[in-house]
């Protein structure tokens, strides 16, 4: 019998930056490490990712990291968490080993693994993956098999029997796993406001079928580059076209490079061009998407900023990508922009779902083959986890066993029993900007907002240090704040009260630099305000010579 441990670093009550945490005994199993993007509230910030304190403290007790599949919500922080543990062990199937390397993650920290075997740790402890359906091949998830029954997180997955090969799921190994007992699921809630079945509204290569045969001129698709499910139906649609697909990127190359060669996609014998089909009049186009810039690449096409391709009237613009909460109006201000230059815009029809995630029967179907004891929803806004847990009340299982929490809220199980213990590990959104690891901090945003709003007021002066009198200044500086040309008398008054206040902190023999600079913050800052009603960031710069 055990002491288990189970919490989420993030991906609770949020979309991304998904992280569980399985502790059994002195044994620590981590589950994904994703990361999410910011919104356009948090200024300059280009992701989040999960607080890794936690897993630095304990890095002795770690076993290993195990991603379930490719997509930067379930793998995207891998790289950040190396770098603060350089040798943590990371287990991934062939795709998303890939994926990893392709993240700059190093080889020697990847453990191939292939799903349905079995991988043993000590004190009866083992993890067997299956494999599960999703827009990106080798997807898994994963079973925690302990002395009180196995853990199962679904990691992300659709229910779909057409899906085959690398996307197929093994649904009675799944089953065979729920008779052996199972005590508790932790399974995503993405889709769990939708109706019925996911599939078949997923499969688009029937759509982009009718996109190819009705636009005879250059289409260009924008997607997301391990979308591979989505690229292979492109390359489907295309068949029998006579039309050359140009693959635009290195990072979209190489994923499709690597697709044929280890035979995830099946693509016509000569379908592939090369740049110099760009100009064909019936070329189609695949350029790759980063979220962290939504539509950046298709914004540079039509602001003619881009090295090949220059954008024609008669071009078609296909976005099969999602549209998240997030990027809708960057997306509509595109659109408006596209169709002024006169080009055709199409999008995925709202009966459509890019997205590879269940919808309601799906999840109870999930939850019937589990049959866990208890149920916890993960993965998702807290709206769709509620509804998540309300599909298993609805099946059977008794509210007090469906565990619904945020993140760094820990369940504990004892001898295989619920223990409320209301421990809690603490954990912060860490704020990533450019390529710095370290955490920008909410005291940053704060004044990126006030900049943002209100603008600036710099006052710089020097002092003679001999002579103890003021040399120059003060001078203001303003941005963003007022125009300075309509504002003199505003400027004047400003210079007079930082004057004042600089003379009265001189003596013959001392100069409060401190005090003189927190008194132009305190008395510009109610002047200003009163002035104006807004309240610039003031910057005091006071130098001695």
């Amino acid at each position: 019998m055990s002491k288990i441990k189970i919490f989420g670093l993030g991906g609770l009550a949020e979309n991304g930056k998904n992280c569980y945490v399985v502790e059994i005994d002195e044994d620590l199993f981590i589950f994904d490490c994703g990361l999410k993007y910011a919104n356009s509230n948090l200024l300059g910030i280009d992701y989040i990712m999960p607080d890794f304190t936690y897993l630095i403290k304990n890095r002795r007790r770690i076993k290993g990291l195990f991603i379930t599949h490719g997509h930067s919500e379930n793998m995207g922080s891998v790289a950040d968490l190396v770098k603060d543990l350089p040798n943590i062990r990371i287990f991934a199937t062939k795709f998303t080993k890939f994926v990893l390397t392709e993240n700059g993650i190093n080889e020697k920290n990847i453990i191939e693994i292939k799903p349905h075997r079995k991988i043993n740790f000590d004190n009866n402890v083992s993890i067997f993956p299956i494999s599960v359906s999703h827009s990106i091949p080798d997807a898994v998830m994963y079973v925690i098999n302990t002395n009180d029954g196995a853990i199962c997180y679904t990691g992300d997955f659709v229910i779909d029997p057409t899906m085959l090969g690398a996307y197929d799921m093994d649904l009675g190994k799944i089953a065979y796993v729920g008779k052996q007992g199972v005590l508790c699921m932790m399974c995503e809630s993405t889709f769990s406001e939708r109706k019925g079945h996911t599939s078949p509204n997923h499969r688009l290569e029937e759509f982009f079928k009718d996109v190819v045969k009705h636009n005879e001129k250059r289409i260009i698709f924008s997607l997301l580059p391990y979308h591979l499910y989505t690229i292979n139906d492109i390359f489907n649609a295309a068949r029998n076209t006579h039309r050359k697909i140009v693959i635009m990127g290195k990072k979209l190359q190489n994923v499709v490079n690597f697709a044929i060669l280890e035979k995830y996609l099946d693509v016509e014998a000569g379908i592939i061009g090369d740049l110099s089909n760009i100009n064909d009049d019936n070329a189609i186009l695949l350029i790759s998407d980063e979220r962290t810039n939504p539509f950046a690449n298709v914004s540079k096409i039509l602001h003619g900023y881009d090295k090949y391709i220059t954008l024609r009237e008669s071009d078609s613009i296909v976005f099969a990508e999602p549209r998240y909460d997030n990027n809708e109006k960057a997306l509509v201000k595109l659109e408006n922009e596209l169709a002024k230059f006169g080009c055709n815009i199409i999008n995925i029809p709202s009966d459509k779902v890019i997205l590879h995630h269940p919808s309601t029967e799906d999840l109870m179907l999930m939850i019937k083959l589990v049959q866990p004891k208890y149920y916890i929803p993960v993965k998702g806004e807290y709206r769709y986890m509620v509804n998540n847990a309300n599909l298993a009340n609805r099946l059977g299982i008794k509210a007090e066993d469906i565990l619904l929490k945020q993140n760094g809220e820990v369940i504990t199980f004892v001898d295989g029993n619920l223990v409320d213990k209301m421990e809690k590990v603490k954990v912060n959104d860490v704020l990533i900007d450019g390529i710095s690891s370290e955490d920008v901090g909410e005291l940053v945003i704060k004044d990126r907002e006030m900049l943002a709003e209100n603008g600036i007021v710099l006052i710089s002066a020097t002092i003679s240090k001999k002579d103890k009198v003021l040399l120059v200044g003060p001078e203001i500086t303003t941005r963003g704040f007022i125009y300075v040309k309509d504002s003199k008398d505003l400027i004047l008054e400003i210079k007079n009260i930082c004057e004042e206040i600089i003379n009265k902190n001189i003596t013959p023999t001392f100069v409060d630099y401190n005090k003189i600079k927190v008194e132009i913050r305190e008395r510009l800052s109610n002047y200003l305000f009163e002035e104006t009603e807004c309240k610039p960031m003031i910057i005091a710069v006071v130098q001695e010579v």
